[in-house]
C-alpha cells in the first residue's frame, strides 16, 4: 500500500490503490483487495458520463477531469476495488503498473498479462 501511494508523490495510505486488510488475524493470513481488471468493467459501465472507460487487456482507465464523483463506480465493483480519494471526491483505482509487486517483501502480489 506505501508503494502504491509512493508512486503517486504521496506519502501515507491514503491514496493507494490496494487495500490489504486482515482475514481475522495474523494466523489466518491477509486479503489483499485490488482491481481484477475485468473484460467488460461493471464500474465502467455505471459511469454516467464516461469517466472510467476499458482498457486493453482488461481494467479501467479513469479521467479525472469528467469525473463527477458520484461514486456510481465503486457501488458497481464486485470486488470492493475501487477505492475513494476522500481529498479530491474522486475513485482511485489500480493502473496494473506493477509498482506494488515489485516492493512486496512476500511476493504476495504479481502482474499477469491476460490471454
Amino acid at each position: 500500500m506505501f508503494a502504491c501511494t509512493r508512486r503517486l508523490g504521496e506519502a501515507g495510505l491514503g491514496k493507494s490503490a490496494i487495500y490489504v486488510r486482515s482475514a481475522g488475524g495474523v494466523e489466518r493470513g491477509y486479503v489483499i483487495v485490488v482491481c481484477r481488471a475485468c473484460p467488460e468493467p461493471p464500474c465502467s459501465r455505471a459511469c454516467p458520463v464516461g469517466a472510467m472507460r476499458g482498457r486493453p487487456g482488461g481494467g479501467v482507465v479513469v479521467d479525472l477531469d469528467l469525473c463527477l464523483g458520484c461514486g456510481a463506480c465503486s457501488a458497481a465493483c464486485p470486488f470492493g476495488a475501487i477505492r475513494w480519494d476522500s481529498e479530491s471526491g474522486k475513485p482511485i483505482v489500480c493502473a496494473h503498473c506493477g509498482y506494488c509487486v515489485e516492493f512486496c517483501p512476500h511476493k504476495a502480489l504479481r502482474l499477469e498479462e491476460v490471454q
